[in-house]
């Protein structure tokens, strides 16, 4: 008897052990994030892999009431963003061998207005647009489950549109293969394997905690968020337009991404249960698009950019499996 439960006591809490690890794509590279730290393996014009390593606290180790539930989903989320556009910036200077300029008021205003420029373009086309499409063409303002089922289908579809057409890209073709040996080094090491191209290549390039398949959950997510958002601001709104609509669903997007979050965490966490891996195939599927089979010369970039992250403390994590804690 005292066999069966620590059996079931297995089956239930397999790979108790957590851990911090994600990562991300970038120009002829990879960044990885692990506990206390992320770093970048990029390779140069003459094929060589340089990396680069940052020593990083999160803002919830420092102030632990930002580990609620829902709330840590969108520090999360904006700590990524931020950690993702210094290592695309710093993949470019690499990949490209650029001359580093030193960094002024101007250069600092000129990278901001850019980055406010593709967040303004991205809120235009995947926010607005569907808002827009479904007051003017579907003229379903006047209603708030129909008007956002309507909305998160366009949402999608201009998603899945926008996916295919960079899929396209040549330079987006070789992003996706890093994105994807980027997976199977996540893989790699949440299995307990060693950090070697042979181990890694036994594993696929779709995972679970994708931020592809972040989005997608967003996506869905936001249907029924907003339905119920809007059914309560229509008991003092008659008839909302396309402004307060906007007024309303933008400044709540983060406690979406902050639902999204948990609810990607437990589909990660609870894949062996057959209802949980039905409910996360969407996300998978769409990895189809975002991510594609690396050469030898890719993984190994992967590989050694989560090496490199880890640093001297690579022992002390490897050989365990673990359950997963962030958005990949």
């Amino acid at each position: 008897m005292r066999n069966v439960f620590r059996y079931l006591r297995l089956v239930l809490f397999m790979a108790e052990q957590t851990i911090l690890v994600g990562g991300q794509a970038i120009i002829e590279g990879v960044m990885m994030r692990v506990p206390g730290a992320y770093a970048i393996a990029v390779r140069n014009p003459r094929n060589e892999i340089v990396k680069k390593r940052w020593n990083y606290t999160s803002w919830s180790d420092t102030h632990t009431w930002l580990k609620t539930p829902v709330l840590r989903g969108a520090i999360a989320l904006i700590e990524s963003m931020k950690m993702g556009i210094q290592t695309l910036n710093e993949s470019a200077d690499i990949a490209f061998e650029e001359e580093l300029a030193p960094e002024t008021f101007w250069t600092k205003l000129q990278s901001f207005l850019g980055t406010v420029l593709a967040l303004g373009i991205g809120l235009g086309l995947f926010f607005a647009t569907p808002i827009i499409v479904s007051t003017k063409i579907f003229h379903l303002e006047n209603t708030a489950f129909s008007f956002n089922v309507i909305t998160g289908i366009i949402r999608i579809a201009l998603f899945l549109l926008y996916l295919w057409a960079i899929s396209l890209m040549k330079d987006v073709k070789r992003l996706f293969q890093y994105h994807g040996g980027e997976h199977m080094a996540v893989y790699t090491f949440e299995s307990g394997k060693e950090l070697t191209i042979e181990e890694a290549r036994k594993f696929p390039t779709q995972h679970p905690r994708c931020g592809t398949s972040f989005i997608f959950i967003v996506l869905l997510a936001s249907i029924f968020m907003f339905a119920i958002i809007d059914s309560i601001a229509m008991m003092f709104i008659q008839t909302p337009t396309i402004a307060t609509r906007l007024l309303t669903h933008l400044p709540l997007m983060p406690l979406v991404a902050g639902v999204s979050y948990e609810l990607l965490k437990l589909t990660s966490k609870y894949r062996r249960f057959a209802w949980v891996r039905a409910l996360s195939a969407p996300g998978l599927w769409l990895q189809n698009i975002t991510t594609s089979v690396p050469d030898d010369d890719q993984l190994q970039v992967a590989l050694d950019s989560l090496k490199e992250a880890f640093g001297e403390k690579l022992n002390d994590f490897t050989g365990k499996t673990y359950v997963a804690e962030a958005i990949d």
